[in-house]
């Protein structure tokens, strides 16, 4: 029975590659927005919930699709830019 190689390119099982799982964490993050949209709760908290899932996404995209995985300083500096613009958005949505 042949083993599994410890290197991901020769090994049997293959898994999906970082942009595919990225694409369908996008995807599902997407569906959470719009069915987050058809429950009754209160608009400040349905609004936060939309923000904060946007917020994922930005980072996932930040990640995976600009390769910014392999830079974390980079991708600790856009998160922090993204985190205060949310937090500004959400405070004006909520005047």
């Amino acid at each position: 029975m042949p083993t599994a190689s410890s290197c991901p390119k020769y090994g049997r099982r293959r898994h999906l590659n970082t942009l595919t799982r990225a694409w369908f964490t996008l995807l599902v993050l997407s569906i959470a927005s719009a069915l987050l949209t058809m429950l009754p709760i209160p608009p400040a908290f349905l609004g936060g919930g939309i923000l904060i899932l946007a917020l994922a996404k930005c980072r996932i995209i930040l990640a995976r699709y600009l390769d910014l995985a392999i830079s974390p300083a980079w991708l600790r500096g856009f998160t922090v830019v993204l985190t205060g613009f949310v937090i500004i958005t959400f405070a004006l949505y909520l005047i």
